[in-house]
């Protein structure tokens, strides 16, 4: 490093709507400088599941940036406006907008963001204690994806947001990575789609949101009385998301805090316990799929479509060269069967993507939890040992933090408020104003500090715990 050279304020690691949404509202701020890193060749949010008719499942005011700035350039309303659509959006009255229409609007963020690096693969990251500060390697990807060039930058700050990755159950790994059977992950959905509409038999596995989006777009659009569909999953029944005014209070400000100052052994057993918060199926797709159901029932009997919760995939293999045979156990009745199938379509959800890899050069600094986790302050820093923090530097991350701050980690609702968070204590400042409450609901007999302190009052506070 050229000590002359002063190294950035922030690097970003990851592209994804989170840290679109930290770039956005890091913009304005002037003498800020950041930049931010992604391998991929150009933004796409979750293209394969980019199906006709599919729409968010959070309001959209629960843009990049409303939520702590209306009047950001980067809003969703005025991507609207730039577009002449806003009349046509206004009479629509739709509240939650089509997903194709929010991955739109990503884009055109990306479009006006001069900070973003598309391209560049992130490989290492390290501290230098001389200099005070970390270095990043990076390659810098042609158009096929191979490295050509090969980079290194520095930054007082990291944040990173490398999102999550298709999780695929163990017993169906073998088949998912065989070259030429047609087992696939939701995310790869709509790359398939012809092939999927044309085939003898199809099984979704999976009941939350996904699964039921794929297993309505396959309803639609198959033979009526030929559907030949199967849609299991190893929930006790296809549940809709909880969607009620006071349950969505879990995802605020207010209960992240309250989530985070519990203990760790109490985090962890809360966390699977409230899948039905975020993991269930929204319920005007439960409507839709019962209406194309009764719709087909009508004229040519019972459609030729099976709907099984309950039940879990053992094991699975190939039948002759063309199919696939499914064990299935059902949990309740402890009963056992085979299905065989001509395709299946994996709406097993996502898991985080782990930090190690990447941080495997900071690993000496990194202070973890009893389940070897990083530990994760309220300003999602990760706690890192004083000879990192007392030079100024810090790691942030953006969805990796569940185990510490809860199911709101991964929503869409709370990026700009975890976004202004980060730039508030970046910056020492106050450039987006946080709100002292956000929640109707009381989380705890004690109250809760009732926000994060703004970066002055902490300067004279206490130094943050991360609750453990």
């Amino acid at each position: 490093m050229n000590p002359t050279t002063e190294p950035h304020d922030l690097v970003g690691v990851g592209i994804g709507p989170f840290n679109l949404s930290l770039a956005a509202l890091a913009h304005p701020l002037t003498g800020l400088d950041t930049v931010f890193y992604d391998q991929r060749p150009a933004f796409h949010w979750h293209p394969g599941l980019l199906i006709d008719e599919a729409r968010l499942q959070v309001p959209f005011l629960a843009d990049l940036v409303t939520l702590a700035d209306p009047t950001s350039h980067f809003s969703f309303l005025n991507y609207l406006r730039t577009r002449e659509r806003l009349y046509p959006f206004y009479f629509s009255e739709h509240f939650h907008i089509h997903r194709t229409a929010y991955d739109a609007y990503c884009r055109w963020v990306c479009e006006n963001l001069p900070s973003l690096r598309f391209g560049h693969q992130v490989d290492a990251v390290r501290f230098n204690p001389e200099h005070g500060c970390f270095e990043v390697d990076y390659a810098h990807l042609d158009a096929d994806g191979e490295a050509h060039a090969l980079g290194r930058t520095h930054t007082k700050n990291l944040v990173v947001g490398i999102g999550t990755e298709p999780h695929v159950p163990e017993p169906l790994k073998p088949l998912a990575d065989a070259p030429g059977v047609p087992v696939l992950h939701a995310a790869d959905y709509l790359d398939h789609r012809t092939a999927l509409l044309t085939a003898g038999h199809v099984t979704v596995v999976g009941t939350g949101q996904s699964g039921a989006e794929i297993f309505l777009d396959l309803l639609r659009n198959r033979p009526t009385g030929r559907e030949r569909l199967h849609w299991v999953g190893r929930t006790e029944a296809i549940t809709p998301m909880e969607y009620s005014k006071l349950g969505l209070e879990h995802f605020t400000p207010d209960y992240t805090h309250y989530f985070h100052a519990l203990p760790e052994n109490v985090r962890d057993r809360l966390v699977p316990a409230q899948w039905h918060l975020h993991k269930g199926v929204d319920a005007g797709t439960l409507a839709a799929l019962h209406d194309e159901l009764y719709r087909r029932s009508l004229t040519d009997g019972w459609p030729d479509a099976v709907l099984t919760p309950g039940v879990r995939v053992r094991t699975a293999g190939r039948v002759a060269t063309t199919q696939i045979e499914l064990h299935l156990e059902h949990v309740e009745q402890k009963t056992r069967s085979r299905l065989t199938t001509d395709a299946v379509v994996l709406a097993t959800g996502y898991r985080e993507r782990p930090l190690d890899q990447l941080l495997a050069g900071l690993d000496p600094y990194l202070r973890r939890d009893n389940a070897n986790r990083p530990r994760v302050d309220e300003r999602f820093r990760l706690l890192l040992d004083p000879t990192v923090t007392t030079a100024g530097c810090h790691v942030y991350v953006q969805n990796a933090e569940t185990h510490t701050h809860g199911v709101g980690a991964p929503d869409l609702g709370l990026a700009a408020w975890r976004s202004a968070t980060i730039l508030n204590t970046l910056t020492g400042t106050d450039p987006y104003p946080l709100p002292r409450r956000t929640a109707f609901t009381t989380f705890g007999l004690e109250r809760q500090r009732p926000q994060i302190p703004s970066a002055r009052e902490a300067k004279v506070l206490t130094p943050l715990t991360d609750g453990i």
